[in-house]
């Protein structure tokens, strides 16, 4: 994928298109191609790298990832935009190595490229206001990489290794490895990068936005700190407090940037129990998080494509112009309140059960509340109040025959 973002300049037209297509298909070929294992064992000053490990946890979210990539590019090829689609290609298979990272040098090298290449897709909106808002996203980005960097050489210092596994947790350098991936999982506090830029970036670029970096850092945590007790409550403040937000917002892509916010709170509480059910709900939950949220981004972006705005203040009876793109919101709407027979009802029952398991009923109300206040604030409220309002006459074009075939993609995978 980085590689192949070199590629584009010198490519246009059709031959682009097919360019953009294949890679991540190529991608999730040579994953599974390649199967369990380690590659690239090298010795620099003493230190043990091994750029690529695969194992069943890494390759669960290398594997959506390359879904969420092709979904994203399949979506944004009415973008001629050179810079965007390189963007695109060089964050995504960054952040794809980056979960293959079988040391800490390479997790930090690819950690702070995605958080470069990422940025290029909010400034490509071409806008004072998401000038300013990538220039936070940056530095509150490569803070993270900084952090990670000195918990690189804290930890090298009192282990004597860089191997990317399981830490032992209370050291100075554990805290700051929780640190620089809390703030790209958007912990409480360090969040509000993700409803500052997201929104700010273009209609492709938050779709492309969603999948990778939050999750990244979920997959970290899940990596170095499974079974922490501090992660339980982190995770347990992250579900409720976009709540209120989430609701009262006007603006219906940071609705779901909101919404998404809590919906981390559910994994990061798993990694927290640290239960081999509690991990695989991390990760099942990740995967479907990944195809709702890009879906309900799909379909608000489709809107804004078509109407040039997302706030539902302005929008009016849209089902009657875009019938196709508000029955797939309300795809993506029934998979993230957990609608049964849909794969958020499988993830999300497995984080509470988990929880249920080990006696944590505080813990399992406050993820059950949050479940039933998403119906609220998300699962009713984008639908409804985004395609369902008054009807003022104005009349707009369906989306694009390629958008719609992304979300049916991803609304299909998530049932």
């Amino acid at each position: 994928l980085i590689l192949g973002a070199l590629l584009v300049p010198f490519t246009s037209n059709f031959i682009r298109t097919i360019l953009l297509l294949v890679l991540p298909v190529l991608t999730f070929s040579q994953i599974l191609v390649l199967g369990l294992g380690s590659w690239g064992h090298v010795e620099i000053m003493g230190m043990n790298m091994v750029l690529t490990h695969i194992d069943p946890l890494s390759r669960v979210f290398g594997l959506i990832f390359t879904v969420a990539a092709f979904a994203g590019i399949l979506y944004s090829l009415h973008v001629k935009d050179t810079q965007q689609q390189m963007a695109t290609l060089i964050y995504a298979g960054a952040a794809i190595a980056a979960v293959f990272a079988g040391d800490l040098i390479t997790l930090f090298s690819y950690w702070e490229v995605t958080a470069i290449s990422s940025v290029f897709l909010i400034w490509a909106s071409r806008t004072e206001r998401s000038f300013h808002a990538g220039m936070r996203y940056l530095i509150i980005q490569v803070t993270s990489g900084v952090l990670l960097l000195c918990g690189v050489v804290l930890y090298l210092g009192e282990t004597g290794s860089i191997a990317f596994t399981a830490m032992p947790f209370g050291t100075l350098a554990s805290w700051f490895f929780l640190i620089a991936f809390g703030i790209k999982a958007a912990f409480p506090l360090l969040h509000n990068w993700v409803q500052d830029s997201y929104p700010e970036a273009t209609v492709t670029g938050t779709v492309i936005l969603s999948a990778f970096t939050t999750k990244l850092a979920i997959y970290a945590l899940a990596r170095a700190f499974q079974g922490v007790d501090l992660l339980i409550w982190i995770g347990a403040v992250m579900v409720i407090f976009p709540i209120v937000h989430a609701t009262l917002e006007n603006d219906l892509r940071r609705t779901i940037a909101y919404s998404m916010n809590s919906q981390q709170g559910f994994m990061v509480i798993g990694i927290g129990i640290g239960t081999e059910m509690a991990l695989n709900g991390v990760a099942a939950h990740a995967t479907i998080s990944i195809l709702y949220t890009c879906l309900l981004f799909m379909a608000t972006g489709a809107v804004l494509y078509r109407t040039g705005t997302a706030k539902i203040s302005e929008l009016g009876a849209i089902h009657k112009s875009m019938p196709a793109t508000a029955f797939l919101a309300i795809v993506g709407s029934l998979i993230i309140i957990a609608f049964p027979l849909t794969g958020a009802f499988a993830s999300k029952s497995l984080i509470l059960s988990a929880a249920l398991g080990e006696k944590m009923i505080v813990i399992w109300l406050v993820m059950l509340f949050a479940a039933i206040a998403v119906i609220d604030n998300v699962g009713l409220k984008i639908p409804y109040f985004g395609f369902f309002g008054k009807d003022d006459g104005t009349r707009y074009e369906e989306a694009p025959f390629h958008m719609l075939l992304a979300m049916a993609f991803l609304g299909s995978l998530g049932i």
